[in-house]
């Protein structure tokens, strides 16, 4: 008996383990480019200003509207990749899409990209909030009252191919 009920719970675990790993990826947009090193959503583009982190853009006292920047992708949608998140310690951003024109594929996090875009600061109310939570397959109970986010609306996304690294 103790070892069927070993085999079983093996079996239990490794088809969870399995199912985990085998997780659906979902993408709604073509790149307009593909090159050995990155992918290219939403406008084509050949050259732009060097990118700032996104801790320097957030920091930076003289805010610019329109922005270059470098980082990582911590979170994406998961129902579609209609948004991600980009985050550098204590500071984040929500990067949406101009005219809903372009998705990421949903298993874009940890890659490191380029996004050039409009920045803006927003308050979301908690309804807003607790959906893009939910949208990103995050609890939001913890969720109250108004949020205060920064958001860039991407026209490109650059998406290195191979992941950075987690250290």
């Amino acid at each position: 008996m103790k070892t069927l009920s070993i085999l079983v719970l093996t079996i239990l675990m490794g088809s969870s383990v399995f199912a985990q790993d085998t997780k659906k990826v979902i993408k709604l947009s073509e790149p307009v480019r593909v090159t050995d090193n990155f992918e290219i959503y939403g406008t084509n583009i050949e050259e732009y200003e060097k990118p700032k982190s996104l801790t320097e853009v957030l920091t930076d006292d003289e805010k610019s509207s329109t922005v270059v920047v470098n980082t990582s992708i911590a979170e994406v949608c998961e129902k579609k990749g209609c948004f991600f998140i980009a985050q550098e310690g204590d500071y984040s951003a929500r990067i949406t899409f101009k005219d809903y024109d372009f998705f990421v594929p949903t298993d874009s996090e940890g890659k490191e990209v380029t996004i050039i875009g409009e920045l803006s600061k927003k308050v979301l109310s908690e309804e807003k909030a607790k959906h893009y939570a939910e949208d990103a397959g995050k609890s939001s109970d913890s969720i109250q009252g108004e949020q205060i986010e920064y958001s860039i609306v991407a026209s490109t996304v650059i998406i290195q191919k191979e992941r950075k690294n987690q250290e």
